[in-house]
This record gives C-alpha cells, sequence and structure tokens, in this order.
C-alpha cells in the first residue's frame, strides 16, 4: 500500500471516529428529550392523581358531615372498589380516610393548591402526617417544591426541624450582603446547616470536617439548597506573590455569584472575618466575571454566640454571613417548646410568616 493511501484511510478513519463521537452525542440528545418527556409525563399523572383523591375526600367529607355516611360506610366503600375494580390499588379504608383528612385539612386555604398538586400523594401523606401547625405545613409544603427534596430528605427535614429553625433562628446577614444581592438573598442561607450525616467524632479536626464535607459532596450540596453549584476545594488565590487556599468555593445559580465557605471547628471569633473578607476581595477582584455579581462568604463554624456575631457583622463591609454546623439531630422537643413560647410572646402580633423567604425572627425567646 502506498503512503499517501495509507494517509488517506487514515484520515478517514479519523473522519470516521469523528463521526460516530457526533452520532453518539445525537444518541445522549435523544435520551435526554425521551427523559423530560417521562417527567412531564409523571408529572400531569401525578397532578391527576392528586387531584381524584381530593374530590374523592371532598365527597366522603361531605357524606359524612351532612349525616348521611356513617363512618362504617367508608369500609364498606373501600371493599366495593376492591370488587368492582380488582387490581386496583391506593384505594384502601385507610388511604380514603386520608383522602377526608387531605380535603378538610387545606379546603380553606386555596393559595396552597399549586403546591399541593405538585407534589405527590407521599409527600403530601408526611406533610400533614407530620406538621403540628398550618405555618409548618405552609413551610414544607414550599420548601419541598422549592428544593423538590425527594420523600427520604422531607423525612430528614423534619427529623432535623427545619421549620423551629426557621422561626427561632434566621439567619445573620450583614448589612452590605442585603444591600448588594437586595431580597433575592433572603432564604438563600441558614442559620445552621446540618451535617449529620458525616458522623464526625466530638474531637473533630478542621482536616475532618473538609474531608467528610467533600466525601458527601451530594448530601451537603442538598443541605445547602438547590441552586448551589461545587467550584472547588481549597480553591487557590494568590495576592501579592503569595499563595492561599480558600476551603471551599460554590456558585448560586439564583444570586448569580460565587460563595466563598471557610470552615473553623471552634466557635465564632470577630477575626475570623478578617480573613473571610480578604477571600472575598480576592475573588471579585481576581476571579469573578464581568457578568456576576460580588462574591458572598459563609463563616461556618462550630458554634457562635449572637452578641458576639451582631456585633462583628455590623461594621464588615463584605457581603457575609457567619453560620453554625450541626453534627447531631436537634433536641426537637426543645425546639418545640421554644416554638410554643415564641407563638404565646407573639400572639398579639400577626402571624409568623411562613417561609424561609419571609421569616423573621421576633424577640423574647431566648436562645
Amino acid at each position: 500500500m502506498s503512503t499517501s493511501k495509507a494517509a488517506s484511510k487514515g484520515l478517514a478513519g479519523v473522519v470516521q471516529d469523528g463521526a460516530g463521537e457526533a452520532v453518539e452525542t445525537s444518541f445522549a440528545e435523544v435520551v435526554g428529550l425521551i427523559e423530560q418527556a417521562r417527567q412531564r409525563a409523571y408529572q400531569a399523572v401525578n397532578t391527576e392523581l392528586v387531584a381524584l383523591y381530593w374530590e374523592i375526600g371532598q365527597y366522603i367529607s361531605g357524606k359524612l358531615s351532612a349525616a348521611i355516611w356513617g363512618d362504617g360506610v367508608v369500609d364498606r366503600l373501600a371493599q366495593h372498589l376492591a370488587r368492582t375494580m380488582p387490581g386496583l390499588r391506593g384505594f384502601s379504608a385507610q388511604n380514603l380516610w386520608r383522602m377526608r383528612q387531605f380535603f378538610e385539612t387545606y379546603r380553606d386555604e386555596p393559595q396552597l393548591a399549586p403546591l399541593v398538586r405538585a407534589l405527590s400523594w407521599t409527600h403530601n401523606l408526611v406533610i400533614m402526617g407530620q406538621s403540628k401547625r398550618a405555618e409548618e405545613r405552609e413551610f414544607y409544603l414550599r420548601m419541598a417544591v422549592q428544593e423538590k427534596w425527594p420523600t427520604r430528605e422531607l423525612e430528614r427535614q423534619f427529623r432535623l426541624a427545619a421549620f423551629e429553625r426557621a422561626v427561632l433562628d434566621p439567619p445573620k446577614l450583614s448589612a452590605v450582603l442585603r444591600e448588594t444581592h437586595g431580597a433575592a438573598v433572603t432564604g438563600v442561607f441558614k442559620d445552621g446547616y446540618a451535617v449529620e450525616f458525616l458522623n464526625l467524632p466530638t474531637d473533630h479536626s478542621e482536616a475532618d470536617l473538609h474531608r467528610g464535607l467533600l466525601s458527601q459532596l451530594r448530601a451537603f450540596l442538598i443541605e445547602l439548597g438547590r441552586d448551589f453549584c461545587f467550584v472547588g476545594s481549597e480553591f487557590p488565590l494568590q495576592v501579592g506573590g503569595r499563595d492561599f487556599a480558600l476551603d471551599l468555593l460554590f456558585f448560586h445559580r439564583g444570586l448569580n455569584c460565587l460563595v466563598a465557605i471557610e470552615l473553623k471547628v471552634d466557635r465564632f471569633e470577630p477575626e475570623h472575618l478578617g480573613k473571610l473578607n480578604f477571600y472575598l476581595e480576592a475573588l471579585d477582584r481576581d476571579v469573578r466575571k464581568p457578568h456576576e455579581n460580588p462574591a458572598i462568604g459563609v463563616l461556618l463554624c462550630a458554634s457562635k454566640e449572637s452578641d458576639v456575631v451582631e456585633y462583628a457583622m455590623s461594621r464588615t463591609l463584605s457581603p457575609a454571613l457567619v453560620a453554625q454546623y450541626q453534627t447531631q439531630l436537634p433536641d426537637k422537643q426543645m425546639l418545640a417548646a421554644k416554638l410554643h413560647e415564641f407563638y404565646a410572646l407573639n400572639a398579639q402580633d400577626a402571624a409568623p410568616a411562613t417561609t424561609p423567604r419571609v421569616m423573621q425572627k421576633k424577640k423574647g425567646v431566648k436562645k
């Protein structure tokens, strides 16, 4: 074979390989279209199913309220459905009673209907079964839709007492953070982040915490929130010929900005903010792109005192906040008692806001 023919054959092989890669990419796009259609179909079926359960619950509630039916009729209805529609699932007597509860729980709250229909029946059962207040139900409905929590994560948030913590401990944001990012920043950050999934020992080091968060990055991203994207660990920064490393760097799609997280395994000290401010300045000058908003800093500490944080944050010129990481599940009974005190002290005021975006802490609850 001549050299020219060999070269020609080799070139053809390269072209063929390139075409093959292009075809594979096209295949992947088709798979993506199928997955999107499946998701839309699932959502449509779920919406219809939840609407059906609502209508059945409304029907049963009306019959019972008018004393047309006795309690035993619901059991007979379940038996009738099983006989006349063999193989039909989800219409046991217990589930029929839940449908009635579903209707009676939300019939006077039409503003929640879109949220209720956006969630699966299992999600709705978890929220109805574990919420003790109307505000708590609304909180979990909104958060489950906003964060797209799977059922397991929703149950975890109940164990973490997410509602109680959001009411009692709203995040401490610097004034500059509110000024630079406006209302959009409200509800994005928390006062405390639960990392119980790391199973850290009591005497863990900063390296243990850092390594654990990286090994459980998916779980940590869920805890941070849906719009957070991981950028890097020990992110390199160079200033004045010196090298520095930022613990964790993320990007928030909704805020369109970098989010720097510095880890501290001891209690918060005011001087910690100086280092964080330095990193934020370096990010804004050397890393941030022209279309992005100023970077935000999060100091994640093992513990903090509210007064110390407030004093330190009042003079900072950077968009930052101080949060606490929690390695164990909170004491729900203690939080429930504090929440009861909160409502008792504020009974004369309007009901507190129920979603992270508008929740405001009122005075009078001891920390």
